[in-house]
């Protein structure tokens, strides 16, 4: 949903420079991101908000993000006219997007499918199949019929309402990796790595009258506009250029989870 900029701003927010994100300093997956040619264009950061959060409140709160000063001097963007990190400084955000993305999951038991559907081998192996051409993507394993070939009998064992949960796009991005990414042969290492990055990224809570643990974070995928066009997380248009908002609404705390597709080996 497209939103003018003159929406009220009820948001302010400040950027907790301090505040440290440990799957991005875990040098197992800083090399897998280098593998996956991820490394050096995606990034985690945090901000904090003033105001109570209501999920319903998603576009007045994901536009005053973006036109908060404090946001727009410290949110890394990757430039798009070279392969340096830059910030939205000389950008003035007019509209935004936030898709919200269901966020229910509790479990790496979500995956077993690929096990029983035979995507993957009981050893981890990812079967491979005949080489086929998606977009910017080559599809040498079921594995990716899975994630991109709608037509693939095997795109079927997840079914839509399942594909939009954050942990499913996750583990799709991190398996899709960038444009030079090499391919893991193993399952084992998107599923970690999906998990680690989850469970940092989303706040879950005990109910007090049932005791079941829920999650309590809200995700928004976003986008921004200036007059020129779509302006975060990319000026250009591609499946792996993402940017995730995650909402907690105890800490009144945002991370914000951003990748760029592109060379990621070549940038700083």
């Amino acid at each position: 949903m497209a939103v003018d900029r003159g929406a009220e701003r009820a948001f302010t927010f400040r950027h907790l420079s301090n505040k440290k994100i440990n799957f991005m300093e875990d040098n197992k997956i800083r090399d897998l991101f280098a593998k996956w040619s991820m490394h050096g264009r995606i990034t985690v950061q945090i901000f904090s908000f003033d105001e109570y959060f209501q999920a319903y409140d998603k576009d007045k709160f994901v536009l005053a993000f973006f036109q908060d000063p404090n946001v727009v001097t410290n949110l890394k963007v990757v430039s798009p006219f070279s392969c340096e990190w830059t910030t939205l400084v000389g950008t003035e955000v007019k509209k935004i997007e936030a898709e919200e993305v269901p966020c229910k999951q509790l479990s790496m038991l979500f995956f077993d499918c690929l096990y029983t559907e035979e995507i993957v081998r009981e050893t981890g192996h990812i079967t491979k199949c005949l080489d086929e051409f998606y977009e910017d993507f080559t599809i040498s394993d079921k594995l990716r019929q899975v994630l991109l070939l709608e037509d693939s009998d095997n795109y079927q064992i997840f079914s839509n309402t399942e594909r939009e949960e954050f942990v499913f796009r996750i583990f799709k991005h991190l398996c899709l990796g960038g444009v030079l990414c090499q391919f893991e042969d193993r399952v084992d290492p998107y599923l970690e790595t999906t998990k680690t990055i989850y469970k940092e990224l989303v706040s879950v809570q005990k109910d007090p009258d049932t005791k079941d643990i829920r999650v309590i974070s809200t995700v928004f995928k976003v986008t921004a506009n200036d007059d020129y066009g779509t302006c975060f997380p990319s000026t250009q248009k591609h499946e792996q250029n993402f940017a995730y908002l995650i909402v907690d609404p105890l800490k009144r705390h945002v991370h914000v989870l951003y990748h760029c597709f592109g060379g990621g080996l070549f940038c700083n």
